[in-house]
C-alpha cells in the first residue's frame, strides 16, 4: 500500500503512485447486484423510471447464487445497486442473514464520468442510505458501474470519503469500453482526501501479449477457458496481489431477457452464459476466499497503509 504525502489525491494522479506491497496474496469474490436490463452504454437503455415495468430476474438469480455461496460455505461480497435494494429489500437481508459483506454499487448505475461530482456525490449517498436503512449495518465499500472511474473524474475519491465510504473497487488499470485508468496501480493502495483515506482495490489484470487483461470476472470469465483462468490467478496471487472475482446474478441465467444491441456487443454480454454457474463452482472450490473487511483489518492491525 501506498502513505501518500499530499492531503488530497485526485484519480489522475492515482495512476502514478508505485504501491508498496503488502500480503495481498488472497481472493475476493464479488457480486454486482443488478438486473438484466442494467447493461450500460447501449444506444437505447431503458431510463430508471422505466424499470419497474420491466420484468425482473434479480430475485431469482441472486438467491441461487446465495445457495451457491452456501453449499460452499464462502462469504463474498455484494455491491447492490440501490435501487434494486430498495424493491428487493429482501436480497439484501437474505446476505445478512448468510454472512455475506455488504456494500454499493450506486442508485442508478450512471457511468461517473456521466454525472457531475454533486450529483455523483448525491447518488452514492442515496444508495448508501438506503442499504444501510435495510441491512442495519454501515456500508463502507464501493464499486462504480463499469469501473468507469478516469482521468476525468479527478474528484472521485474525495467524493466517495466525503459520502462516509472506507473502501472501493472501481478502479481497472488499463484501457477499457468504460475508460479505466491506462497507467492504474494493479496493487491495492491508500487514498488520502481532505475527508479521510480510501483504500482502493483495483480490478484485478494480468499481463498478456504485453497488455492488462482481466480473466476474472464478466465476459472474460465466461469466454476464457477455465483452466486460463485459473493459471492466471494463481499468476495475480504469485505477484502478491488479491484476486478480485465479479460476476452478475444474470450471468447464472440463460435464459433471461436480451437487450437491443449490436452482434460485437451482444457476443460480449451473452458469450458462453450456460459457463459460469459451472465456472464459480470450481473457483470456489479451487480457491480460499477472504472479504475486503478482513483485508482491511489485516492491514490496520499490521499498520499497512
Amino acid at each position: 500500500m501506498i502513505t501518500l504525502e499530499k492531503p488530497m489525491l485526485d484519480a489522475r494522479e492515482y495512476q502514478s503512485r508505485a504501491p508498496t506491497h503488502g500480503n495481498e496474496g488472497k481472493c475476493i469474490f464479488t457480486v454486482d447486484v443488478e438486473d438484466w436490463f442494467h447493461i450500460l452504454a447501449l444506444p437505447r437503455m431503458p431510463d430508471v423510471s422505466e424499470w419497474n415495468t420491466l420484468p425482473s430476474c434479480v430475485s431469482r438469480n441472486f438467491h441461487a447464487m446465495l445457495e451457491i455461496f452456501r453449499d460452499r460455505q464462502v462469504q463474498v461480497t455484494c455491491f447492490f445497486l440501490g435501487w434494486v435494494a430498495e424493491r428487493f429489500p429482501e436480497l439484501v437481508k437474505a446476505a445478512v442473514e448468510q454472512g455475506h459483506e455488504i456494500a454499493s454499487h450506486g442508485y442508478s448505475h450512471t457511468l461517473v464520468y456521466q454525472m457531475t461530482p454533486a450529483q455523483f456525490l448525491a447518488d452514492i449517498s442515496k444508495s448508501k442510505r438506503i442499504i444501510e436503512d435495510i441491512a442495519g449495518m454501515p456500508v463502507i465499500g464501493y464499486r462504480a458501474p463499469g469501473f468507469s472511474v478516469t482521468q476525468d473524474t479527478p474528484w472521485f475519491f474525495e467524493q466517495l470519503a466525503q459520502a462516509g465510504y472506507r473502501f472501493d473497487s472501481s478502479v481497472f488499470p488499463g484501457p477499457r469500453q468504460h475508460g479505466g485508468l491506462i497507467a492504474g496501480n494493479r496493487h491495492p493502495s491508500s487514498v488520502e482526501t481532505a475527508h479521510g483515506r480510501i483504500e482502493e482495490f483495483p480490478i484485478s489484470v494480468a499481463s498478456m501479449l504485453g497488455r492488462p487483461t482481466c480473466f476474472f470476472g464478466g465476459g472474460y470469465l465466461r469466454l476464457a477457458p477455465y483452466g486460463l483462468i485459473k493459471r492466471m490467478s494463481k499468476r495475480v496471487l504469485g505477484e502478491g496481489r488479491p484476486v478480485i472475482f465479479y460476476v452478475h446474478p444474470r450471468e447464472i441465467d440463460p435464459a433471461h431477457p436480451r437487450m437491443a444491441m449490436n452482434p460485437v456487443r451482444r457476443f460480449k454480454s451473452y458469450v458462453n452464459l450456460d459457463t459460469t454457474r459451472r465456472k464459480i463452482e470450481q473457483l470456489l472450490k479451487d480457491f480460499s476466499f477472504t472479504t475486503f473487511n478482513a483485508l482491511l483489518s489485516q492491514r490496520e492491525s499490521s499498520g499497512v497503509h
